[in-house]
C-alpha cells in the first residue's frame, strides 16, 4: 500500500466515520469518534485511551486523553444504533460476494487480574482454555464465505454482580440489566436482529449454546433454522416409521450403533487453500422425550468421527432441510470457525481487549468502536486489486490458535497465557501493513 493509496484510504475512513456521526448524538462527539476509531487502526501495541491520545494528538496528549476518556467512558451515547449503522454500511460489501448464509452465536473472554472491572468473575475463559478470572461478552455475527462481522455485543453479568447493588452502582450498570444466562442473552440478540430485518442465516453455535433446548426452541419459534453443536450426553430418539418408537439414547450411544456404511469421508474448504477432511454420519432424530409430544419437529443429527480417533468427537442437531447435500451441510457447520478469526483480529489488530476502564458504559462503547473499526477494514479489502502486489486480503485468515479449545474439552497442557495475547505475532498479511510514513499520513489525512 503506497502513500497515494493510504490517502485514499484515509478519505474513505473519514466518510465512513462521518456516517456514524449521524447516530452518535451531539455534534461535539464527531471528533472524538473519529480520533478514537483512527487510533484503534493506526496505534501500535496497546490500544487503550492514552496510547490512542498520543497517536491522534501528539501535541496535546493530556487534553486529548481527557476528551477521549469522557467520550468512551462517560458520554451517554447508545451502542445499538451505532452497531446498526455499521451493519447497514458494511452489509452491501459482504453481500456483494453472496447472500448472508449464517448467524453465529458465540462469546469471547478477556482475562483480568483484579475484581473491580464490571462483570469480572472466575468462569470459563475461552482465551485461556480454562476457568479463570475474566469478563465474557456474548456476540451475534453475520457471515458468508467472504466475510463475517459481529453485529451485537453484550457483557455477560454473572449473578453475583447482578444481585450486588453496590457493585452495580459503582460500575454504572443500567437498572434495566438483570441477570440472564449467556443463551438468554444470545436469544435476545437474535430476536432483535430478526426484528431489525437483518438478512436471515442459519444459526450456528457451539455446544455451550446448542445444548440449551430453550435457545433452540426460541430460534425455531422465529422460523429460523440452526446448526447447534451439542454435548455427547444429549438424548435423542431415532426417527422411525415403525409402529413402536425407538428407545432414547445419548447422541454418543446412537453414533456407536451406526453401521460402517453410514460413515462418509467429507472434504471441505474452510476459507483457505487448505483442504480439510473428516468422517461424518447423519441420521434423522427426535429430541422430544415421547413420540406423541408436540413442538419438536424431526431434526438431523450430524456426527463427526475422525479416522484417527477412538470415538466420535463432535455432534450437531440441525433443522436445515434434511435433503441438503452432505458436503454442503458439513461446510455450513464449519463456517462457525469464522468467528474465531474475527475474535483474533479484533483482539490483536484492533485492541478489543485493551480497554482499561471498569464501568459498563465504557466496556460497551470500546467494543462498539472496535467493531466499527474492524468493519472499515472489511470494507477496505474491496479496494485491493486481485493483481496488485499486495493483493492478499487485508485480513488474512489465521489457523485456530494452538491453545484454543472448546468448552468441556480436555486440557492437554496447562497454559499461562493465550495464543491471542496482544504480544503474539500478528495475523495480518505483512504486505498490507502500513509503514511509519503511511501511518503518519493517515493520521494527518484523518
Amino acid at each position: 500500500m503506497n502513500l497515494e493509496a493510504t490517502a485514499d484510504s484515509a478519505s474513505r475512513f473519514v466518510a465512513f466515520v462521518g456516517e456514524l456521526t449521524r447516530v452518535i448524538g451531539h455534534a461535539d462527539r464527531a471528533r472524538p469518534l473519529r480520533d478514537y476509531c483512527a487510533g484503534l487502526l493506526v496505534s501500535e501495541g496497546r490500544r487503550s485511551v492514552e496510547p490512542i491520545a498520543s497517536v491522534t494528538a501528539p501535541a496535546e496528549v493530556s487534553v486529548q486523553h481527557q476528551k477521549l476518556l469522557h467520550f468512551v467512558a462517560d458520554a451517554p451515547w447508545l451502542d445499538e444504533p451505532v452497531l446498526a449503522k455499521v451493519r447497514e454500511m458494511v452489509l452491501p460489501t459482504i453481500e456483494r460476494h453472496g447472500p448472508i448464509e449464517a448467524w453465529i452465536i458465540d462469546d469471547t473472554s478477556f482475562p483480568k487480574h483484579g475484581s473491580h472491572s464490571v462483570g469480572v468473575h472466575h468462569q470459563y475463559c475461552g482465551q485461556l482454555g480454562k476457568q479463570a478470572n475474566c469478563q465474557v461478552a456474548v456476540t451475534l455475527s453475520i457471515a458468508n464465505h467472504h466475510a463475517s462481522l459481529p453485529i451485537a455485543y453484550r457483557l455477560y453479568l454473572p449473578k453475583e454482580w447482578a444481585e450486588d447493588a453496590a457493585r452495580r452502582k459503582k460500575a454504572r450498570v443500567p437498572k434495566a440489566i438483570t441477570f440472564k444466562t449467556k443463551p438468554q442473552i444470545a436469544l435476545e440478540q437474535v430476536r432483535k436482529a430478526y426484528a431489525a430485518g437483518v438478512p436471515h442465516g442459519v444459526l450456528l453455535m457451539d455446544a455451550s449454546y446448542g445444548s440449551n433446548s430453550a435457545l433452540r426452541t426460541g430460534i425455531s419459534a422465529l422460523g429460523l433454522n440452526y446448526v447447534a453443536a451439542v454435548v455427547a450426553s444429549v438424548k435423542v430418539r431415532r426417527a422411525s416409521e415403525r409402529g413402536a418408537p425407538d428407545p432414547r439414547l445419548t447422541v454418543k450411544q446412537l453414533a456407536l450403533t451406526l453401521p460402517k456404511h453410514a460413515w462418509r469421508t467429507i472434504t471441505w474448504r474452510e476459507g483457505t487453500n487448505e483442504q480439510l477432511r473428516s468422517r461424518f454420519a447423519r441420521v434423522q432424530v427426535h429430541t422430544s422425550p415421547t413420540r406423541g409430544r408436540r413442538g419438536r419437529p424431526e431434526e438431523t443429527l450430524l456426527i463427526e468421527w475422525p479416522e484417527d480417533k477412538s470415538e466420535p468427537t463432535k455432534y450437531w442437531l440441525t433443522t436445515v432441510d434434511k435433503d441438503i447435500a452432505f458436503r454442503a451441510l458439513v461446510d455450513l457447520v464449519k463456517m462457525r470457525w469464522r468467528i474465531e478469526r474475527d475474535y483474533q483480529e479484533l483482539k490483536q489488530e484492533i485492541g478489543l481487549g485493551h480497554y482499561e476502564g471498569r464501568g459498563w458504559p465504557g466496556f460497551h462503547h470500546h467494543g462498539t468502536l472496535c467493531i466499527a473499526a474492524y468493519a472499515f477494514l472489511i470494507s477496505e479489502r474491496e479496494t485491493i486489486p486481485p493483481s496488485a502486489s499486495c493483493s492478499a486480503t487485508l485480513l488474512k485468515k489465521p489457523a485456530v490458535p494452538n491453545r484454543y479449545r472448546p468448552r468441556g474439552a480436555a486440557d492437554p497442557t496447562p497454559t499461562s497465557r493465550s495464543e491471542l495475547d496482544r504480544d503474539a505475532p500478528s495475523t495480518l498479511d505483512s504486505s498490507n501493513r502500513k509503514s511509519a510514513p503511511e501511518m503518519s499520513l493517515l493520521c494527518k489525512q484523518i
